[in-house]
């Protein structure tokens, strides 16, 4: 098997696992539904933006996900919407990375859930922080794969060069998620609530 090869298989293993764990947990097939087409969803947004650099709806709607479903979703979204998108935008040792950093996007999301959903200033502070750690992360993984061998220094020559990358980045998140953020946390969330009302049978005899 081509590396490519590889990757998409390892990928596809790594989503497939996050779906068997959701198909056994509270929301069952429809929360798996809702991650598979809010991936689906930033997969599309990504191939649309191929054309504008480093211009990444993915990490918007992993964040927001992250906030409205909780840590596990928000990772699948990413992880789902990586791998999706590089089936159209070209696969390779780089998708377990971007599966990592948008996954982690989601996570974090989740896990700081309660503050970034009350305060629009703290989302997009989160999305512009988020957008210089994408890049960071994928340098990272530039080191590792390419070389030199990973200092800091080394780290720090890459980083620079992929600074204007990572500014259209956060700028994109920021406007993203100040314009339309709190708007589809409040969406989802209410997909969310649905997914988990349980039908209580009447104790009554009848």
């Amino acid at each position: 098997m081509t590396p490519a090869e590889v990757t998409v298989a390892l990928g596809a293993v790594l989503v497939l696992l996050g779906l068997v764990t959701w198909e056994r947990s509270t929301g069952g097939g429809r929360e798996v539904a809702l991650v598979a087409t809010l991936g689906a969803a930033a997969a599309a947004g990504r191939v649309l933006f191929a054309a504008i650099p480093s211009a990444q709806p993915v990490t918007t709607i992993c964040i927001c996900a992250g906030i409205s479903l909780g840590p596990r979703a928000g990772a699948a979204v990413g992880a789902t919407a990586a791998l999706v998108s590089n089936a159209f935008l070209g696969q390779g040792p780089w998708t377990p990375w971007q599966m990592l950093s948008w996954g982690l996007a989601g996570a974090s999301a989740g896990l700081f859930r309660r503050g970034l959903e009350r305060s629009r200033p703290l989302l997009v502070t989160f999305g512009v922080a988020w957008g210089f750690a994408f890049g960071a992360i994928m340098d990272v993984y530039q080191l590792a794969s390419f070389g030199p061998v990973f200092t800091w220094q080394a780290f720090v020559v890459t980083h620079a060069r992929g600074i204007p990358f990572d500014v259209a980045h956060a700028v994109t998140n920021a406007i993203l998620l100040g314009v339309a953020g709190p708007a589809l946390i409040r969406l989802l969330r209410r997909h969310d609530r649905r997914l988990h009302v349980e039908l209580v049978p009447d104790p009554t005899p009848s």
